[in-house]
């Protein structure tokens, strides 16, 4: 049963970053009338045909997920250091955000609205935050771990530390290129943002202004303001389509 959750929930996963990946690569193109965030990849869902099974099937993948990651908190993960206090934790932490999304994806399909994007809801929490007593060290310090989370997935990508988690036996060559392909791009991509995301929350903390606070979107969208912004913002949105089919291959190879 947990590991069909599993499967279910990195599957959900991967939907939701290939559609992400793909309103980003529309942005890069020019075409940037829909959020490139989770609330645009729900946007996107709903309006296909029968999208409303697709949304509550895609919630149902995510409470696998969540449901996966609290066993793994309460019992254990698979592997020599499964167990540990530090596996345990993150194991945890997953199953938090997960429960998260899970929540809000079910949310959307219950009345097919429109809710906040990630962009305002990143704005209106480091606004809270900042109100706090200490909150300008609390705003930052935050920041400075979700910049030093994305610089660690994007390493464990490019040394490629997710084939300890990976059936290789049950892979051909070519299908274990593709995932490595898959693995290392959309893992460094998928860091990345991560890293450019807490960098902006750490300038908001220091300007103490939520606005400079940046979601999903709104990372993406500063890529392109990069040199070769454009170029850029494509290689990083391509690279979360591949984070996308990665899950995908997770969900029929990873050991759970």
């Amino acid at each position: 049963m947990t590991a069909g959750a599993a499967r279910a929930g990195l599957a959900a996963r991967g939907v939701i970053y290939a559609l992400v990946g793909a309103l980003a690569l529309r942005i890069a193109s020019g075409d940037g009338s829909r959020q490139a965030d989770r609330q645009g990849a729900l946007e996107e869902i709903s309006a296909r045909p029968m999208g409303a099974v697709l949304l509550w099937s895609l919630a149902i993948g995510l409470v696998g997920m969540a449901l996966w990651r609290l066993s793994e908190a309460l019992f254990g993960a698979a592997g020599p250091d499964g167990r540990t206090w530090r596996r345990r934790l993150s194991a945890a932490a997953r199953c938090v955000f997960y429960t998260f999304v899970a929540h809000s994806v079910s949310a959307f399909a219950a009345d097919a609205g429109r809710g906040a994007s990630s962009d305002e809801q990143s704005r209106d929490v480091t606004a809270r935050a900042l109100e706090l007593p200490g909150g300008q060290w609390l705003v930052a310090a935050a920041g400075i771990g979700v910049a030093l989370g994305g610089v660690w997935v994007g390493v464990r990508a490019g040394t490629r530390s997710y084939r300890e988690h990976l059936r290789l036996g049950g892979m051909s060559r070519w299908e274990r290129r593709a995932v490595d392909v898959a693995g290392v791009t959309g893992g460094i991509a998928r860091g990345a943002v991560f890293t450019v995301a807490g960098a902006f929350l750490v300038r908001a903390a220091v300007d103490y202004q939520p606005d400079k606070a940046k979601g999903l979107d709104d990372t993406l969208r500063s890529f392109a303001d990069a040199p070769l912004g454009r170029l850029l913002l494509a290689c990083v949105a391509a690279g979360l389509v591949l984070f996308g089919l990665f899950s995908f291959a997770e969900a029929r190879w990873r050991e759970v």
